[in-house]
């Protein structure tokens, strides 16, 4: 599983519909690879951004290279790839990212 899979599963709360495409049941919409791209893309990785400042993340950057959520730090060539990689850390060490309480909050 890449970190961008593993961050649309654990943190955006996709379902894997087909090996190349994801569901957003929340918005009942059909997400493709190609469509989510948060490593080269600096919108796509502000919907993770938006995501876990709702389940009670603070998201800090220096703007150009460095993106943390809370104790939790990415670095990265763009700040895009920077936010990707902290969410990554965040879903290897935070079980808050793998257990259902998070789907609690987000009901």
């Amino acid at each position: 599983m890449t970190k961008t899979d593993a961050i649309a599963r654990r943190v955006l709360g996709w379902k894997l519909n087909r090996w190349d495409r994801w569901f957003d049941y929340e918005r009942g919409v059909f997400i493709n690879d190609s469509e989510f791209q948060p490593v080269q893309n600096l919108l796509h990785a502000m919907l993770i951004v938006e995501r876990l400042e709702k389940l009670g993340y603070t998201f800090t950057s220096n703007g150009e290279n460095e993106a943390l959520f809370n104790q939790y730090k990415g670095t990265g060539e763009t700040l895009a790839e920077a936010i990707t990689n902290a969410a990554y850390a965040i879903i290897e060490n935070d079980s808050v990212v793998t257990s259902t309480s998070l789907w609690r909050k987000l009901s």
